[in-house]
């Protein structure tokens, strides 16, 4: 049989009374404390009590995300572009919108000799919906892939063969080409009276795409347009006549502003 405590009667009254007195004397410190500060005291407990909140509140949590992002930024940046790219970068005056002679003479400083570098206008327009076709003098340098629209063809273009850059067609075939515009219409190859890829004289139109003619529209939901102009091998002398007739073509009340680049090149800002 284990052992019975026995708590004697009063015990608990003892006990109440000693807590009692020690509550009393902690208020009458704090009291004493309180009253020779004037209330600082108090104060300094509260001003400690929100001290931590206060420190988190002093950077904005939108200014911490906007340095955060900055920081991923520069770091996916720095991750993308070689240090040689970098070096590139400040041989162009970002605050500087060159004449087109000043900027083909700084494009080609900014070569790397590794091979042909294509060059790329890129139009930020007034609006979208502009759009049409150009014959440059000299032609962008790549050799332009023009099919015409038949049952052999539509039937490759079912199995993801694409051997073209513009597909070509007349009118009365549209309705078959209507089961794999899922494929050609998001690679903006779909034959459209726009830009001149339907009609009844499919071979006039390859003729005149082979020679040189390109077409050019904004994106469909931003008003930017990316062109190719010629190849640095072109010379300055080149590249400016097919660059004179691009913007001529797009016409220089459609322009907002223009960048001039190469393949491996910083964009450098065009007058227009």
């Amino acid at each position: 049989m284990g052992k019975i405590r026995v708590k004697a009667f009063g015990d608990e009254a003892e006990e109440k009374k000693q807590k009692e007195k020690l509550d009393r004397k902690k208020e009458e410190k704090l009291s004493r404390a309180k009253s020779a500060s004037g209330g600082k005291v108090e104060a300094e407990a509260e001003e400690k009590a929100v001290e931590p909140e206060a420190k988190i509140e002093a950077e904005p949590h939108s200014a911490k995300a906007s340095r955060g992002k900055k920081e991923k930024f520069q770091k996916k940046q720095k991750a993308f572009h070689s240090t040689q790219y970098f070096a590139l970068v400040k041989q162009v005056d970002t605050s500087k919108t060159y004449s087109l002679s000043e900027a083909l003479e700084l494009l080609e400083k900014l070569q790397r000799n590794k091979f042909d570098e294509t060059v790329e206008l890129h139009i930020n327009t007034v609006s979208t919906g502009i759009f049409g076709n150009v014959t440059l003098p000299h032609g962008t340098g790549k050799k332009t892939r023009v099919a015409i629209a038949n049952d052999p063809l539509i039937a490759e273009i079912e199995k993801g063969i694409i051997n073209f850059d513009i597909l070509v067609a007349q009118p009365e075939i549209m309705g078959k080409l209507a089961k794999v515009a899922k494929v050609l219409g998001p690679r903006g190859l779909m034959p459209n009276p726009k830009n001149g890829t339907i009609t009844q004289n499919p071979e006039e139109v390859v003729k005149k795409y082979e020679g040189g003619q390109i077409s050019f529209k904004t994106e469909a939901k931003s008003p930017i347009m990316h062109l190719t102009v010629g190849k640095m091998s072109f010379g300055a002398k080149k590249l400016s006549e097919n660059i004179e007739s691009m913007l001529k073509a797009v016409k220089k009340s459609n322009i907002a502003n223009i960048t001039l680049k190469s393949t491996m090149s910083p964009g450098i800002k065009l007058k227009i």
